[in-house]
């Protein structure tokens, strides 16, 4: 016998759904029920048939819309690359006109610069115009001869000048002789040998100068006497600071005057730099040098002694221009004395 088969759960639910779909239809109404399915029928088809109408006019406007979004976001796009257009037209816009303020600067420092070189071109050409007028001048026996007017010119002029240092700081002998007696040899060095200073004693406004506090100080030397030759020698810094430009020469040790503190500057001392004793180690366009005073500071006087030895040295100088020799290394007063004497002879000029 064979064995049935038990429907399952989910078939028992698909013919329960086909029975309730299943409608049945008595006789009388089946005309009714044709006569309905035919005008659904017909609707279905007229419904097709219109949306097969309006599907063509459906595509063409999406296709139009699709367009219009897409011209909407060029345009979006041209919107933006013009605003960078626009922002980078501003900024060169702006550094066109600092560049303009730039240049119109420059064009007016560069005017300038075209007047200066005007004004320099045409000055040369009148020194150059001067120049040859010169060299015509000093061509010849003609030449030699202004040559010759003009240097006694100078000369005299010279004399003027110092004539007038001579009477701001006037130097006289008081007869009598003197008591110092020189060194002949540098500040700490041995004793070569003395010579009597000329007789009578040179002063300088009225006040001495002595050598003898400045070799040996003790504790009996007389302050008023130290004072004294400081301030002489302070006299004679500043009238050597006078006669060096008035005869054109470059003193060796340059002054550093302060009255009776004045200093001397030494650019390769003979001395070891001390700083107890020395003013200052100073530093000027890379030259170190060192500072002697011309007074007594302290007990030690090797460097005051020093710095008359530089300051007779610069006098000396201003003698061997004139083409005479020193009077000796100590003759402070005696040299600078001498050296006006020879300026303010009549034989200066034509010399």
């Amino acid at each position: 016998m064979e064995r049935e088969t038990v429907p399952s759960s989910s078939e028992k639910l698909r013919r329960s759904d086909l029975e309730e779909d299943v409608k049945i239809i008595e006789w009388e109404e089946f005309d009714h029920e044709l006569t309905r399915l035919w005008s659904l029928s017909s609707a279905l088809k007229l419904a097709t048939e219109k949306k097969l109408t309006l599907q063509p006019k459906l595509e063409s406007l999406i296709q139009v819309s699709a367009d219009s979004l897409r011209r909407i976001n060029e345009l979006e796009e041209m919107r933006q690359r013009l605003e960078a257009r626009k922002m980078l037209v501003d900024k060169t816009s702006a550094a066109c006109k600092v560049t303009e303020q730039d240049v119109k600067v420059k064009e007016d420092s560069l005017s300038a610069e075209v007047r200066s070189l005007l004004v320099g071109g045409t000055t040369l050409s009148i020194a150059k115009s001067k120049l040859q007028e010169s060299n015509c001048q000093l061509e010849g026996e003609s030449g030699y001869t202004n040559l010759k007017i003009v240097t006694n010119k100078l000369r005299k002029r010279q004399q003027y000048m110092v004539s007038q240092v001579s009477f701001i700081y006037p130097l006289k002998i008081v007869a009598g002789p003197s008591q110092d007696q020189e060194l002949e040899s540098l500040p700490g060095g041995s004793r070569l040998g003395t010579k009597p200073v000329s007789q009578g004693s040179v002063r300088i406004l009225g006040l001495p100068f002595s050598m003898a506090p400045f070799t040996k100080m003790s504790f009996f030397t007389d302050k008023k006497e130290v004072q004294k030759s400081a301030t002489a020698l302070g006299y004679v810094a500043h009238a050597v600071s006078l006669l060096a430009p008035y005869l054109g020469v470059p003193i060796r040790y340059p002054l550093r005057l302060g009255g009776s503190k004045t200093y001397i500057r030494d650019y390769a001392p003979y001395l070891e730099p001390s700083s107890s004793d020395m003013s200052a180690i100073s530093t000027l366009s890379n030259s170190k040098f060192v500072e002697f005073p011309l007074f007594l500071d302290g007990q030690d006087t090797t460097r005051a002694a020093y710095a008359v030895f530089l300051l007779n040295k610069n006098i000396e100088q201003l003698l061997n221009f004139v083409g005479e020799n020193s009077l000796g290394p100590r003759q402070v007063l005696a040299n600078l004395k001498e050296l006006i004497r020879i300026i303010q002879s009549p034989d200066y000029i034509h010399s």
